[in-house]
């Protein structure tokens, strides 16, 4: 029995809500989501990457934190799987992994009961 890559599993919800449980980490989270950049994905292996993405230095700008800690927040929210990052050159730009994104709204839908509605 296959599993279904739109459901987040019991280890990845742990490790994304321990990821977001940082204010610092929701605000570098919440500004790459914010970001209009796009995304590639690679149709033969599935890949996300950012096209073109931030680079780390403008999350520095861009976020109220410390500039030391960036890094380990960006290394933190791409342990849990909510980022992408790709170096060019001597930058690393980054971005969120929509396949995340849809796992989570997947994890926060409301399943139907046997009858098709809600339990509210």
């Amino acid at each position: 029995m296959g599993r279904n890559d739109d459901v987040l599993t019991e280890d990845e919800a742990d490790a994304i809500f321990r990821a977001l449980g940082d204010p610092s980490r929701r605000a570098v989270f919440r500004f790459l989501r914010s970001c209009c950049c796009a995304v590639a994905i690679d149709e033969a292996s599935g890949e996300v990457r950012p096209f073109p993405g931030v680079t780390v230095g403008e999350v520095c700008c861009a976020v109220p934190i410390a500039p030391a800690t960036v890094s380990q927040h960006l290394k933190a929210l791409k342990e849990a799987g909510l980022i992408v990052t790709e170096r060019q050159g001597k930058f690393i730009r980054c971005g969120v992994d929509p396949r995340t994104l849809r796992k989570l709204a997947v994890y926060f839908a409301v399943p139907p009961d046997d009858n098709g509605s809600s339990c509210c």
